[in-house]
């Protein structure tokens, strides 16, 4: 899609992440979060990442169209060279590139910043995700059967990981 840039996000882009983020709360199995994030929630979410955890943003013509993140994969000390990436495009820009631009950028900051894998936990029936991660080389690791309940439904989370 033409007319894409990716940079940094900052504070002010926070209520547009939310509301990328919170329609998939409602209408998706691309996270098994089932009340929409609050502006509280986001800020303390936001404040947890920086430099070593970066979230980016894909913009066009001005408008937030996707966002990403690196984010520390577990709280424990030996885990430090693992991340854990989230992409999400905003619902009327699905299948234009936005996500794949979003995740080579993700991988070429991992790399940049040092790590030594990324980790991506995915609904399993999202496979357009699953798709992308495969593409850009992340293979899957694991399948956690029925850990999941959301729209009266069990589901199931694919792990992906992807070496740098």
């Amino acid at each position: 899609m033409p007319g894409i840039s990716l940079r940094a996000a900052t504070a002010h882009d926070l209520p547009a992440i939310n509301a990328i983020y919170n329609h998939y709360v409602i209408h998706s199995t691309a996270t098994y979060q089932e009340e929409p994030a609050t502006a509280p929630e986001r800020e303390a979410w936001y404040a947890a990442h920086g430099t070593e955890y970066p979230v980016i943003l894909a913009e066009r013509m001005g408008e937030v169209i996707g966002w990403g993140s690196l984010s520390r994969f577990h709280a424990r000390a030996a885990y430090r060279p693992t991340v854990e990436n989230s992409v999400y495009v905003r619902h009327d820009h699905l299948a234009r590139g936005v996500g794949q631009l979003l995740l080579t950028d993700l991988i070429a900051r991992a790399r940049e910043l040092g790590y030594h894998s990324i980790i991506a936990g995915i609904s399993a029936d999202q496979e357009p995700s699953v798709r992308l991660h495969a593409k850009l080389g992340f293979t899957q690791v694991g399948l956690l059967r029925e850990v999941g309940r959301k729209f009266d439904r069990w589901l199931d989370v694919m792990y992906m990981q992807k070496m740098l």
